[in-house]
């Protein structure tokens, strides 16, 4: 059977993901939305193009997948899922706990999908949350100071680093979704896989080294069962190193993980799921 794709979005990602879609047999693209309708004129087949994302029942898509912006999720998210399963690409959106309880509410009939994106080992740190012997989660996001859009404070800070590394912030991930929401998506996905920590708990540091004009750097570092105190405690850490184009928001090798994570949105029923 053939499944019907929606994207929502067509920057970077979106671009790549319905240049995907058309090679394939197993998806369709039901619609293609973008706020300015001009950049895919010429690009997507005018049938497929969705001037009002408010009429997306009418296309019968069974997947949606939004690579806009965190508030497409805000005002869409609970329809979207009334009719569809929903991949959230933008899951910073989530650090609003209203949002979080209204759409994990509304997934009752589908599925909502997290991306897991730069996310490595999220399934089995998703596993130790469900059985309760996750104790602590961090994230540490290193870039160049041109791949970060922020807001607020750390914007000044981060035009202020010059020649040394500088941690921007390291705190709660729900305190940095807000002002980095186009950079700490991956955050965003740990603290939904950490299902028992959750936003308040999981820890996020972001970190700007001019150095890094070719790389994105992740690192997890996981603890679990044991005495976290005496030291004596699971502890796993990875460190992923994405090459990145210099100045790119979004790492090379994250197009690819998302296309998988997009193949795999479907048949897990309702509730969230990471993929």
């Amino acid at each position: 059977m053939v499944r019907r794709v929606g994207i929502v979005g067509y920057g970077h990602l979106g671009q790549y993901l319905v240049s995907e879609i058309e090679k394939r047999s197993d998806i369709e693209l039901a619609f293609v939305w973008n706020r300015t309708q001009e950049s895919m004129t010429g690009k997507v087949a005018e049938d497929i193009i969705l001037k009002d994302l408010g009429s997306f029942k009418e296309r019968n898509a069974d997947l949606i997948v939004e690579v806009a912006h965190p508030s497409i999720s805000q005002q869409y998210g609970p329809s979207f899922l009334a009719h569809s399963d929903y991949m959230i690409g933008s899951p910073t959106a989530l650090s609003d706990s209203g949002l979080e309880s209204s759409l994990r509410a509304a997934a009752l009939q589908h599925g909502l999908y997290v991306p897991s994106g730069a996310f490595w080992g999220g399934e089995d740190i998703k596993k130790m949350a469900d059985r309760g012997t996750l104790q602590a989660l961090k994230v540490t996001m290193k870039k160049h100071p041109s791949c970060y859009k922020l807001n607020g404070e750390i914007e000044a800070l981060n035009k202020s680093v010059s020649d040394k590394a500088v941690t921007l912030y390291e705190g709660s991930v729900r305190g940095l979704c807000p002002v980095a929401p186009n950079n700490v998506n991956t955050m965003a996905a740990a603290a939904m896989a950490a299902n028992n920590l959750g936003f308040d708990t999981v820890q996020g540091c972001l970190v700007s080294d001019p150095q890094l004009r070719d790389w994105h750097i992740v690192e997890v570092e996981v603890w679990g069962p044991g005495d976290m105190a005496a030291g004596r405690a699971f502890h796993v850490k990875t460190v992923r190193s994405n090459p990145a184009n210099f100045g790119a928001v979004t790492g090379s090798a994250t197009y690819a993980s998302f296309l998988s994570s997009m193949l795999g949105a479907h048949s897990k029923g309702s509730g969230v799921h990471l993929c």
